[in-house]
């Protein structure tokens, strides 16, 4: 046979040997009974095969009809799965931003959720890396990024305060009565818990705090903030933490702070960067608002 049957004949035939009743089939494709029954007769007649045994009140496959059914089903079922995907895609509305793990983690994802909800036709598709975006070579709609200033050539809006502040375990300050505000020397031998992208973290905090005979750099060195900020949890020693992205954990207790002395490194902070010109995407416009909206000064 060199030409494929009629897509209305094929349909007739699928819908009735699903259902196995020509009346059903007619309600389901809202044509008469009769109808259903000369498109399966002209199906029958094109391809020179019975598919259906027809009794006085009843309908059966025949053996070759089961097997073109099967065929025949899955045809219709790829063709209704590309047109679900074509049309949803349609209604869906992407937005690509770019982070660091941690950030992402510990402060964008736990509040994610209430974008989601505000916004459920706005897909967020969230990368990170530690490396600097180029929006030039990039497909990213917007980044997430720790930064003095960024360039005054694109948009930037700063999202929450970045300070430095020693956090352990409540079991570790225990077993460490003596780290305290009075004796900042008794980090001494302490494990100090480091990420190896901040390495200059202690130092920076041990400095400001006017803390002497420390070596910054002892102790242990976990890939990210994440898994040193894990560490700390389970005891294994005390990590130089960016505050706001440990704020559930202090909340929560299971990390404690034993120096009250907070770093502020004023304008080194996160930002949402973007090419000007990507607020006129409304998926953006949306994000950003969202973002400003719950950035604020306590993080």
């Amino acid at each position: 046979m060199r030409t494929l049957p009629s897509l209305n004949a094929l349909r007739a035939f699928e819908v009735c040997g699903r259902l196995l009743s020509v009346q059903l089939a007619a309600n389901e494709l809202n044509v008469t009974p009769a109808a259903v029954s000369r498109q399966i007769k002209l199906l029958e007649d094109q391809l020179g095969v019975q598919l259906f045994e027809r009794g006085h009140r009843a309908i059966a496959l025949t053996p070759m009809g089961e097997r073109y059914l099967a065929d025949v089903a899955r045809g219709f079922e790829t063709m209704r799965t590309a047109t679900i995907n074509l049309t949803e895609a349609r209604r869906r509305r992407t937005l690509k931003i770019r982070g660091y793990t941690t950030f992402s983690m510990n402060w964008l994802l736990p509040r994610l959720s209430t974008f989601h909800r505000e916004h459920p036709d706005i897909e967020v598709s969230l990368t990170t890396s530690l490396q600097p975006v180029d929006f030039n070579t990039e497909d990213v709609d917007a980044a997430i990024r720790l930064s003095h200033a960024p360039s005054s050539d694109i948009g930037s809006d700063r999202l929450v305060p970045n300070e430095l502040v020693p956090v352990c375990s409540p079991e570790f300050l225990r077993a460490h009565p003596d780290l305290n505000d009075a004796t900042p020397g008794s980090l001494r031998g302490v494990p100090l818990l480091h990420s190896m992208a901040r390495r200059e973290d202690w130092a920076k905090w041990l400095d400001a705090a006017g803390v002497r005979g420390v070596n910054p750099l002892s102790g242990l060195s976990y890939e990210s903030s994440v898994l040193a900020y894990f560490a700390a949890t389970q005891g294994h020693g005390i990590a130089m933490a960016q505050r706001v992205l440990v704020a559930d954990q202090l909340r929560d207790g299971t990390l404690v702070t034993p120096f009250s002395f907070v770093l502020d490194q004023g304008a080194f902070t996160y930002y949402l960067v973007y090419p000007r010109e990507h607020l006129s995407k409304p998926e953006l416009a949306a994000f950003r608002n969202w973002l400003l909206s719950i950035g604020d000064a306590r993080g």
